[in-house]
């Protein structure tokens, strides 16, 4: 994602950061840019948790649907 950006570009990003925030605010925005970033991995991951539940909930009810199937053809000896 970064792979773009040199040395002197991330230097540089630093610096207008530094400028337009100034010192004291810059902390301020990393841990509020860390706590978004926490967040946001927390939910993509709480989808895919629940995605993978549907699949899985999905492949039993086809499961149990081919055992019903095949319970309906045998029959009990006469």
């Amino acid at each position: 994602m970064l792979g773009g950006i040199g040395v002197t570009g991330f230097i540089l990003i630093v610096l207008v950061a530094l400028l337009l925030f100034g010192p004291n605010k810059l902390p301020e925005l990393g841990r509020a840019f860390g706590r978004t970033l926490k967040e946001f991995k927390a939910g993509a991951k709480d989808l895919m948790d629940d995605d993978n539940q549907d699949r899985n909930q999905a492949t039993r009810v086809e499961v149990n649907r081919k055992n019903d199937d095949h319970a309906d053809t045998k029959r009990l000896p006469e």
